[in-house]
């Protein structure tokens, strides 16, 4: 005879496996993934010959939010458009120039942060780097 607590328990057993395809977890980047481990992952992006890795660890449900990790060779670009993203950024190696369009000149190194909002123009330089990223986009895009 099948009791209450009998299908309770086989209600609870069939709905775990489903909850458990579910759960959502926190992302670590871990102290191997942040010394260059994470650009081992097979999801990472190799761009411009080699010289630019990028990773993304985690993109929001709504794909407005997005974070992970980038290293870049030596570089300099020219941004005349609106950056297009708002971006934080924490510079775990070496550094960047970035030149406001207005001449304001703001130098980043190892151990600092700077904030990128989506309306910045200038001029970006670099001899080379490797950050942990932090994007938000309205609609999406640029992620």
């Amino acid at each position: 005879m099948i009791n209450a607590r009998t299908l309770l328990a086989a209600a609870l057993a069939a709905a775990l496996p489903l909850a458990a395809e579910e759960a959502v977890h926190p992302v670590e980047m871990s102290r191997d993934g942040l010394a260059g481990a994470l650009f081992d992952s097979p999801d990472t992006l190799v761009k411009e010959n080699g010289t630019v890795l990028d990773v993304t660890s985690l993109q929001s449900s709504d794909g407005r939010f997005a974070s992970g990790m980038y290293r870049a060779g030596p570089s300099r670009w020219e941004i005349d458009e609106p950056y297009g993203v708002d971006e934080f950024m924490y510079f775990l190696e070496g550094g960047v120039t970035l030149t406001s369009s207005d001449g304001t000149v703001t130098e980043i190194e190892a151990g600092e942060a700077v904030t990128i909002p989506k309306e910045w123009t200038g001029i970006w330089e670099t001899d080379g780097y490797r950050k942990i990223w932090v994007i938000y986009s309205a609609d999406g895009s640029g992620l």
